[in-house]
Formats: C-alpha cells, structure tokens, sequence
C-alpha cells in the first residue's frame, strides 16, 4: 500500500483543521481588539479572583492580551508578566506540534536524557507559576506589582 497517498489522504483534513483554528484565533483577536476586557460580556472577569480575592496566574492575561494587541507591551507586562514571557514560547511549541501533526509526523524522538530533561522543564515551570502565585498576593512591595493593574 502507498504509504504517500494515506499521507495526502491525511494532509488535506489536517490543514483545513489547522486553518479552522487560526482562522478562529484571529476572530477571537479581533472580537477582543474592539471589545475592552470588562466592557462587554465576551470577557468575563476571573471567578477564583470575584469569589476569594486572589489573583490566580492567569489573573490579567486577557487584559495582557488586549494590551499587546494594541501595542502596549509595557502595559501588557503590568497585567501578567509571566503570561507575556511566555507567550513567544508557548507559541514557538504550538506552531510546531501543530506542523508535525499537520504533516502526519510522530511526535519527536525521545531519548530518556530527553525525558529527563523535559520533566524537569517541567517540573520548573509549575515551580515557578506556583511561586508567581503566591507572590502575586503578597499585600506588600515589590511583591503587589505582579498583581494585575
């Protein structure tokens, strides 16, 4: 059997599903371009921060995204700075995990070092939203800047 036929019987759903998601992203970033976060009921405030008090880390991240749309990094950077900073990163893993599924290509070889790595990756980056987390909801400076404003 033809391994490059099932591979283009494959590519088309896949690109068109891909498509789809970009071509909704955009709308989503143009809804959220016209509409301020807090203005409209398309964006609705965070619950864990409307029931406790507490900013949780995703606290800011639309109003971030609202921000960076109109070219407002430093204010974007008020909002939530560990959402920006890894923006460009969760972006990078998006785009290419979405261009090998799209090409019908396994996930990467993985060694165990690899997955050493990546657990440990891991394992950090929860660290550290944890700690932002908590520092967030510090009441005093330097801590209360990471809370959004």
């Amino acid at each position: 059997m033809d391994t490059s036929l099932q591979t283009h019987g494959l590519l088309r759903p896949r690109v068109a599903l891909v498509l789809a998601l970009l071509c909704g992203l955009t709308i989503g970033a143009v809804v959220l371009y016209r509409n301020p976060p807090g203005s409209s009921w398309i964006t609705p405030p965070c619950m864990m921060h409307k029931i406790t008090g507490l900013h949780c880390p995703g606290c800011g991240s639309t109003r971030a995204t609202y921000a960076l749309l109109h070219g407002d990094f430093p204010g974007a950077m008020k909002k939530n700075i560990i959402y920006v900073l890894a923006l460009p990163f969760l972006g990078w893993w998006a785009g290419c995990s979405a261009w090998r599924w799209m090409c019908g290509r396994p996930p990467a070889p993985t060694t165990p070092e690899k997955v050493n790595l990546q657990l440990r990756l891991v394992w950090a980056f929860v660290a550290v939203v944890a700690l932002f987390s908590v520092l967030r909801n510090l009441p005093w400076a330097p801590f209360n800047w990471l809370a959004p404003h």
